[in-house]
């Protein structure tokens, strides 16, 4: 059996252009820089909680220091672009290797929104922190951000406080992927779930 980090999902937006979905590598660090420079200043204050147009190369660096197990990060991949630019990406960070919940993020360029993109990343993610044992995944969102709002209660987070206009969710692994399985809007889900078969 193909190593779940080893999968690569091709799928399409629901516009129709087509994409592939694989794990982040240490080497796609200057296509997450370039990726983040393309953020409008709004979505890179919403996923970064700053609107600064460059992020510290640490910040950078840290986004692609995936290992598979203390940190699962998966990224969207334009197809059809000859620069394969690198469309979205969603991770789960633990404080420590042995926790058995993770901090959830994700960020999809501003040409790409509304295409289902962030449910496909999400559903990615779910399957492989459930295979990694992470049962529960933390999430900050500004509360201003209505869209991650909604995408975090239709994966049926549950507001744990919000304090200086952030809120805090906590999404159950399990829960979360049930709800996108239980009702599959885009076709693409589909394809997520096709792929990651072995691991349902």
């Amino acid at each position: 059996m193909t190593a779940i980090s080893e999968t690569i999902v091709h799928t399409q937006l629901q516009d129709g252009r087509r994409i592939c979905i694989r794990a982040v590598r240490p080497d796609d660090e200057p296509r997450m820089r370039s990726g983040i420079e393309q953020l409008s200043k709004q979505s890179r204050y919403l996923r970064f909680f700053s609107g600064a147009p460059q992020l510290p190369d640490r910040v950078v660096a840290g986004l692609v220091a995936v290992d598979g197990h203390r940190h699962l990060a998966w990224g969207a991949i334009l197809t059809d672009d000859p620069e394969h630019l690198a469309i979205g990406a969603v991770h789960a960070v633990r404080d420590q290797a042995s926790s058995n919940t993770a901090e959830f993020a994700v960020g999809i360029l501003d040409a790409f929104h509304g295409q289902g993109l962030a449910r496909m990343l999400s559903a990615v993610l779910l399957v492989h922190c459930q295979a990694e044992g992470i049962a529960a995944m933390d999430v900050q969102v500004l509360s201003e951000n209505h869209a991650a709002t909604a995408l975090v209660r239709a994966l049926g987070g549950q507001r744990s406080r919000t304090e200086q206009g952030v809120s805090d969710y906590v999404l159950d692994t399990a829960a979360a992927l049930g709800a996108l399985r239980a009702n599959p809007d885009l076709a693409s889900l589909n394809a997520v779930f096709a792929a990651f078969a072995a691991y349902l």
